[in-house]
């Protein structure tokens, strides 16, 4: 009995631990996760200009996430 009321309150106290209210990336960390190094595009701006070209020959500027209307006019 006495084995088991140590094993529940050790899984508690560990459980206890992982309950943190600070976010797991703390502020000043931030900047790290927001190298270019991180990032999923290799060449954001040829991705970027790819993109604007799809989307001006499929006339459907706006549906990935651009501003502006479906005309073409900014």
């Amino acid at each position: 009995m006495r084995r088991r009321t140590l094993a529940v309150l050790a899984l508690l106290a560990g459980a206890a631990g992982c309950s943190g209210i600070e976010p797991w990336v703390k502020p000043y960390e931030r900047e790290n996760l927001a190298d270019p190094i991180m990032a999923w595009d290799p060449d954001p701006v040829s991705s970027s200009y790819m993109r604007h070209v799809y989307e001006a020959r499929e006339g459907a500027r706006g549906g990935g996430g651009a501003a502006g209307g479906g005309c073409g006019c900014n």
